[in-house]
């Protein structure tokens, strides 16, 4: 008889980029799943028929009468189809489903954490969001952060002791594709990519991918590749993702940047692994991550990363040997590093070398995806009594 998992996230961008296919393979080997998030008519046509669709509204922010109804249709549904997991991510669905969970008495409740939202916030509202995850945490019984780093974190923080928190293999929510991120056609993806912008050979093109806001640190980034636009004639800054918050963004060194024929705004991207092809260095600079998987996709890809010293980057990469950490929201170190690379050719060669290698041995998708159904069926099988003891 197949163990039933519920997969719940706040949107469907979060099944729609990464989920898939890992629900596919649980669904081969003995779950029947089911993903609930917000209502996407899109998302209902492309899942698989192996997998089930609820849609409940779960909209961003915490405001009163829709969370509510929120937490109820959560439980509800819960309560009727008897999940022996109910698995939840992204801080709304983790908050509503952690209640309603508990509420419907589901034995496995298990929190996905890929993220920690509070550190990006001070005063009343880390205070009020710290207090949302402190929930969230001790209505879950297991807690599975995606980062060793934001582990021991959490652990420091008292959000959750040892005995229900673990990090799956060495972390991430997914792993790395390798088929997909084929570094045997970087040269022909980065030849389209290259001249599909005109960017020339022999220039040297810092990259970026990710939400365009000042918690990714767009600032410094902008700040640092200017003061490396006036060093070196051959430089360019590519930039790929969604805006986001973007009045959080400096507005003069914002507009700098559309005005500078050296910085490439892509948008929003489907064929990422080309755009990694196309880097000589990726630069992650944000102020908080879950993990960073496009640390570990930009590795794959042969390519040495810059990271600021927060948990999550710098478990996807290897200090030193695979790229560099510098101070998070600092210019001056930054730019620095983004030097360093530039100027020694022979060190940004080293260290894509080693990205790859790295991220292929410690990240690969496959082999992530036998550690989390062993993880799942240890859950299921510890707490199968739990349903007939209530």
């Amino acid at each position: 008889m197949n163990k039933k998992l519920c997969v719940v996230t706040t949107t469907s961008i979060t099944v729609r980029s990464f989920l898939i296919s890992q629900l596919m393979f649980l669904s081969r080997n003995g779950y029947h799943i089911t993903v609930i998030c917000d209502p996407d008519s899109n998302l209902a046509k492309e899942l698989p028929k192996c997998i089930q669709y609820r849609p409940v509204a779960m909209n961003r922010g915490f405001e009163g009468i829709g969370m509510f109804k929120s937490i109820w249709h959560l439980y509800k549904i819960f309560k009727v189809e008897k999940y022996d997991i109910v698995q939840y991510s992204t801080p709304n669905a983790a908050f509503y489903s952690s209640i309603a969970a508990r509420m419907a008495k589901i034995p496995v409740r298990l929190y996905c954490q890929w993220g920690i939202r509070y550190v990006g916030y001070q005063g009343w509202m880390r205070q009020l969001l710290k207090r949302i995850e402190k929930v969230t945490c001790q209505f879950s019984t297991e807690i599975e952060p995606d980062s060793h780093g934001n582990l021991l974190f959490g652990r420091k923080e008292g959000l959750y002791s040892s005995i229900k928190s673990r990090v799956i293999w060495n972390g991430s929510a997914n792993g790395v594709d390798t088929k997909r991120f084929d570094i045997h056609q970087k040269e022909v993806w980065k030849a389209e990519i290259r001249e599909r912008y005109g960017i020339l050979e022999n220039d040297f093109v810092y990259g970026f991918i990710g939400r365009i806001n000042k918690d990714k640190g767009i600032n410094e980034l902008l700040h640092a590749f200017k003061k490396m636009n006036e060093k070196a004639n051959n430089v360019k800054l590519l930039i790929a993702g969604p805006k986001d918050q973007i009045n959080s963004i400096e507005a003069g060194i914002y507009e700098w940047s559309k005005q500078c024929k050296n910085v490439i705004y892509c948008g929003y991207i489907h064929e990422i692994e080309k755009y990694y092809a196309t880097m000589d260095v990726f630069i992650l600079p944000s102020y908080r991550e879950g993990f960073g998987s496009v640390v570990i996709e930009a590795e794959i890809m042969g390519v040495p990363v810059i990271v600021t010293n927060i948990p999550g980057p710098t478990n996807a990469m290897k200090q030193d040997v695979t790229g560099l950490v510098v101070e998070k929201g600092k210019i001056k170190p930054l730019q620095e590093a983004m030097e360093k690379l530039f100027f020694d050719q022979k060190l940004c060669d080293e260290m894509g070398r080693s990205a790859y290698l790295f991220s292929r041995s410690h990240f690969n998708q496959t082999t992530l995806w036998h550690y989390i159904l062993l993880d799942r069926d240890k859950l299921t099988n510890r707490r199968g009594n739990i349903r007939n003891a209530q």
